[in-house]
């Protein structure tokens, strides 16, 4: 029996591709990169054809010599990272990592973890595109150059431990360059009337001012309101009615960016948390026997393009003629078309089978799966299908020469929107006649009049442009063409993890040290701030992976100029401090009276009195991930055991606990319970840590004892490779075991 080995990315796959594949295949997986380039130094000759210089990384010994063992020992290797550049350079430093075993090696790459696909992928071994990986290891090696070669700058003119990257600078430049938009902005005074009327049938009609004698009017003023209400009278009569029927087509299934989006504006996720459930969504799902075992759910979701399977077309036609009928399919299958510059790799991102309905899967699903599963099957199905046909009424009514008009819907045909609803009051629709009705409008005909109700001017204020919410910066970031699929979220996340930006609600706020860096950069080093040069940059990036430029020409032809930016910037900066301005809150300090500012300290930020040494009174502050604010003293509802005074929550070094509001007379405290960024295994609601009375931390179910679950191990984010329960670390042990006591499932103890 042949032994052959397939090594996967990430161990999340391991149990549904080891399913498939029967007990002549070992499945191991790398997890992640197994090599890369020096912390230490830079790692690149820049002198001799940008040769990089690769480690092994620390820490990953033990696999590394596993990893060859099991090359020795096999008769035929599968690489099966995933499918995009950063996976195909992967393949690329195991096969460095086997050596001479690599010749029985083979890259395979599936969109979807599913029996049929990875089962197609075995028939259909290839060797590893050399030009992809060189596309990311030009792209490792371009921010590697620009983050060390430009952070000794910023740690000599501003403060140590900063640092520059190619992207993120960016990404914080548009950041900085919004705030400066809405300082500056000045907002202008602007008036609305709206008329309130009735028919002659007392049908209630909403219409607003428009103009006078059909030209579009601007009201800027009380003067002119005052001109415009003087001369209108009781009554408006009806000089024209407008009526079309538009088809309203469905949007595109999602990629990368508009998935990040979507979740934001429904659910208020986060980048990162979207694209951790989305993994967990491709990686496999024990569905039970039921259902086909365990299966991935979704396509890649590190993905630009928008094309999609006919396998999958077919699929999803079948199952629209069957629940929703013929005239819910258009009579031509949709073709999306993708941006130019996007990679087609892979598909869009869709459900792997469209019987797998969200609710048949539901209870096998964390509730955050549930959502976002439910939104991508839903949004892939609607794509497939036929337009919502909208009728659309528009009626201009004329009073003493001033123009006001009502606009009214009526969807005639539901189409996509019978799944993906986006048109209000669909769920109320009539099923026989198949019409629904937004902002409907009573019958109206020239010449009809109204009667007035009431006439209603208000008066409003231009706002300044909102700052950019994570989904915005990546709207924005996908249509200047900077970054990809896989960056989005890593480039949010250094930002704000590096004091560049911070989070104000769901919005990102630059800080006084992301301001500072900026503008160093735009005086220093314009082209890397520059959003087109990043923009062609990427298109290089593209170009190196289609093979028609060698990796070595684009890195040469930007270290050229890089290299004058910098020996400018030496010379001019030379030994030059630059102050980072204190960030002020709005807390005042007690003490003496003085604003408080934010401070960094070595367990975060917390707000001191800025006339230190003088006041050292400091106050711990929250980041919540919707705003940085005074933590309060919050009182509980029981008293302090020792000296009868209230107990308050506060803020410690490892997180909230209780304490005697008589401190420091009284120093009495208890552990407070803390909420883990874990669901329970058993309800879904969350896993908090509890303290027994003699102090002995464990984790449970924060219904417990409502809901059993409770464990003295560490929960993981982890899923059990045979039922996907969750994975608890075992308390001074090197090995975890699934929480689900039915499976049993348990790793090797290290």
């Amino acid at each position: 029996m042949a032994n052959n080995l397939v090594i996967l990315e990430s161990p999340g796959k391991i149990g549904a591709v080891k399913s498939y594949l029967g007990s002549n295949y070992k499945v191991i997986a790398s997890v992640g990169h197994v090599r890369d380039l020096p912390k230490s130094t830079l790692g690149i000759d820049t002198e001799n054809g940008f040769e990089p210089h690769y480690i092994n990384i620390r820490g990953k010994g033990d696999l590394i010599k596993e990893l060859k063992k099991e090359a020795k020992n096999a008769d035929k290797i599968f690489f099966a990272t995933d499918p995009d550049r950063e996976g195909e350079a992967i393949s690329w430093h195991l096969a460095s990592i086997i050596g001479d075993d690599a010749k029985k090696a083979k890259r395979i790459s599936f969109n979807e973890i599913t029996k049929s696909a990875v089962k197609e992928a075995i028939k259909h071994p290839r060797s590893i595109d050399v030009n992809l990986v060189n596309s990311q290891q030009a792209r490792r090696i371009l921010d590697r150059i620009v983050g060390y070669q430009i952070s000794p700058f910023l740690w000599k003119t501003i403060k140590s431990g900063l640092s520059a990257g190619r992207v993120q600078s960016v990404a914080t430049k548009i950041i900085v360059e919004r705030e400066e938009e809405i300082k500056k902005f000045v907002p202008s005074e602007y008036w609305t009337i709206t008329a309130n009327l009735k028919t002659a049938k007392n049908r209630n009609v909403i219409s607003h001012f428009y103009g006078k004698k059909g030209k579009k009017v601007k009201l800027s003023d009380k003067k002119q309101i005052d001109k415009v209400l003087n001369e209108l009278n009781a009554e408006f009569i009806v000089s024209e009615v407008k009526r079309t029927t538009k088809p309203r087509a469905p949007q595109p299934p999602f990629i990368t960016s508009t998935l990040q989006q979507e979740a934001s504006k429904k659910y208020n996720f986060q980048s990162q948390r979207t694209m951790k459930i989305a993994q967990e969504l491709y990686e496999g799902i024990n569905l039970g026997a039921e259902n086909g075992g365990a299966q991935g759910l979704i396509t890649y979701m590190r993905t630009d393009s928008l094309r999609i399977s006919q396998e999958a077309q077919a699929s999803a036609k079948e199952y629209i003629l069957d629940k929703f009928g013929e005239k819910y399919y258009p009579s031509v299958s949709r073709i999306f078309k993708s941006k130019n510059n996007a990679q087609d790799a892979h598909e869009a991102i869709r459900p792997s089978k469209v019987t797998l309905e969200p609710n048949k899967v539901k209870k096998y699903l964390t509730t955050d799966q549930y959502k976002l599963y439910k939104l991508i099957w839903e949004r892939f199905l609607a794509s497939q299908m036929a337009s919502a046909q909208i009728d659309t009424v528009v009626v201009d009514l004329e009073n003493n020469g001033y123009n006001f008009r009502s606009v009214g819907n009526t969807v005639l045909f539901a189409g996509y929107t019978a799944i993906y609803g986006d048109i209000e009051n669909v769920d109320n629709a009539d099923a026989d006649s198949g019409i629904f009705e937004k902002n409907k409008l009573p019958n109206l005909c020239k010449d009809e009049q109204l009667s007035s109700k009431s006439i209603e001017p208000a008066q409003h204020f231009t706002e300044p442009p909102l700052r950019y919410d994570e989904a915005s910066l990546i709207k924005f970031l996908e249509e200047k063409g900077i970054g990809r699929p896989s960056t989005y979220t890593p480039i949010i996340t250094v930002i704000i993890s590096r004091g560049y930006v911070a989070r104000e609600g769901r919005y990102l706020k630059p800080t006084p040290l992301g301001e500072v860096t900026t503008k160093l950069m735009n005086e220093h080093f314009p082209e890397i701030v520059d959003y087109q040069f990043t923009a062609n940059m990427e298109n290089n990036l593209d170009i190196i992976a289609n093979g028609s430029v060698t990796m070595k020409d684009v890195l040469g032809d930007f270290y050229k100029d890089f290299k004058v930016s910098l020996e400018k910037a030496n010379v001019v900066l030379g030994e030059k401090e630059i102050e980072v301005p204190v960030e002020e809150t709005d807390i005042i300090c007690e003490l003496c009276g003085s604003k408080m500012v934010i401070k960094n300290g070595r367990f975060g930020k917390f707000a001191a009195c800025p006339n230190y040494p003088t006041c050292k009174n400091t106050k711990t502050l929250t980041e919540d991930g919707k705003d940085t604010v005074s933590k309060p003293e919050i009182k509980v509802d029981f008293k302090c055991e020792i000296c009868g005074s209230d107990m308050v929550v506060r803020q410690g070094k490892f997180g909230d606990f209780y304490a005697c509001s008589n401190y420091p007379k009284c120093k009495n405290t208890k552990a407070k319970d803390t909420k883990l960024d874990l669901n329970c295994p058993i309800c879904g609601s969350e896993i908090v840590t509890k303290f027994t009375k003699s102090k002995k931390q464990f984790y449970s179910c924060s219904s417990f004892p409502k809901c059993k679950f409770s464990t003295w191990d560490i929960p993981t984010e982890e899923k059990c490779p045979v039922c996907s329960g969750m994975m608890l670390k075992k308390k001074n042990r090197d090995y975890s075991y699934c929480s689900n006591e039915k499976c049993g499932y348990k790793t090797e103890e290290k």
